[in-house]
Parts: structure tokens; sequence; C-alpha cells
């Protein structure tokens, strides 16, 4: 049965849950998910989450440098800051730039990197607040983009298609986009099974300091853990022990 998009208010919880049995129910979707989601939002979002909070996970992994010779003398990251698209007129004067003028020009659209330390001078500890320490590209319509938030006239004014859904970056004058990558789940276990029929599960665990992928496989009745630092597969139980010695002595 067809539906059209008045139609969709009127269907139940269990017709809106209802599996998609044909692939060919799957392309009638296509419209309405293309009409919510877009080409492109994935790649916002991820972009989005980087600079918003990922970038701050990341200095928070690295964010006391201390001295070899002296371990009183250090600096420590306290924030980090990722601006608005600007270009540098003179000497530390800046104005904002919009992308269409960066294609003209051979410019990177990109924003400045600020950044919060603090550091030790002799005796002293010294703070200092947003120092600048690189640039970043921002991709367009996304939300440290001047184009955000505008209406279809102010996108005129600006030289760009209101229609023109971003997800990519100006680098050099030239638009470039980042490839999807598509890769398993982080932090969540997969549970499969091969081509024998054995049960087997995954986890790839990633933080930002490392990454590791363990496996559980099962071997003539027995379960297995596969490990990237392990020369072998080592039996379960002996792990469970090994990670439990006030219980084995017990």
């Amino acid at each position: 049965m067809e539906y059209f998009e008045e139609d969709f208010a009127k269907l139940t919880s269990e017709q809106l849950t209802a599996p998609i049995r044909t692939i060919e129910d799957k392309w009638k979707l296509l419209p309405a998910f293309l009409k919510v989601k877009g080409l492109v939002k994935q790649h916002i979002d991820s972009f989005n989450y980087f600079i918003n909070v990922e970038i701050k996970k990341i200095m928070m992994a690295n964010e006391k440098i201390t001295s070899d010779a002296d371990p009183m003398w250090y600096l420590k990251y306290l924030n980090i800051y990722v601006g608005t698209p600007d270009v540098e007129e003179s000497f530390n004067v800046t104005r904002p730039v919009a992308p269409h003028e960066c294609r003209l020009r051979d410019m990177t659209y990109s924003a400045p990197i600020t950044v919060d330390i603090e550091y030790t001078r002799g005796n002293q500890r010294i703070i200092r607040n947003a120092l600048p320490i690189g640039r970043m590209p921002i991709m367009l319509r996304s939300s440290n983009c001047v184009l955000t938030g505008k209406t279809p006239a102010e996108m005129a004014k600006l030289n760009e298609c209101p229609l023109d859904p971003g997800g990519y970056f100006v680098v050099r004058g030239v638009e470039k986009v980042c490839l999807i990558q598509e890769q398993l789940s982080k932090n969540r276990i997969i549970v499969d099974i091969d081509r024998k029929g054995n049960v087997g599960a995954s986890v790839t665990s990633s933080t930002h300091e490392k990454k590791s992928r363990t496996n559980l496989v099962m071997k003539q009745g027995r379960f297995y853990m596969k490990h990237n630092t392990l020369a072998e597969d080592i039996p379960v139980a002996i792990i469970l022990k090994v990670t439990q010695p006030q219980q084995q002595q017990q």
C-alpha cells in the first residue's frame, strides 16, 4: 500500500515500526529519507561533533607536557576553541570571509584555533587566554560557517546558491570533499555466525589514546579470545582467572 505525505500522520506505531520485507518497499522510503536527512547531513553532523566535542577530548588526552629535565616546568592546555572563518588584511587585522571570496582568491575557507594555556616561567605560574596555534578548514553549512542560518536572500548577497547543501571544504580556492569510510561500530559488541555456523563476538575498543580489537571465537566447543596484543588464541577461562586473582586465591 502506498502512503502519501499527509497519510503518515494517520499511521499507527505498529505500522510505522513494521519491518520492510522487500527492496521495492525500501526504495519507496528513499524520497522521505532524503527530505528529512538530505545527502550530506552525516558529513555536517560529524564535523560539528569534531570541532565542538571531539577536539576538546583530544586536547584533554594530551593536556599536560612536562619537561624531562625538570618536572616543575610544564605546559598545560586548559581549553581549545575553533572560531569562525576570517582573513587577515594586515598585521593582526582580520575580517569575516565568505566561501565565494575564497574561491575567487584561491584561499582556504578556514578559522583560527585558539587555546587557553597554563605554564611555568621560573617560579611563576602564568595563564594565557586565546593564544592562536593554527587554523582549521571549515565545512560549508557547519555550525561555524557564516552561511549557517542565512535566508535565501542573504545567501544571494553572499553569491551562494540557497540550494547548495554544503558538506564540503574550500581549500586554496578548490572545493574538496572528505569521502565517507564504512567502519564497524566502535565500543559495541557485535555477535555473528561464521560460515561454519560457529558463534563469535567482536568489539573494537577505541579511546582518544589507543585503539584495540578483541574477538571471541568458538573452537571445538570452547571459547577463545583473540587480541591484537596476543600472539595466539587464549581460552576464555584462563583470561577470567588472570583478571580475578583475589577470587582465584580464595
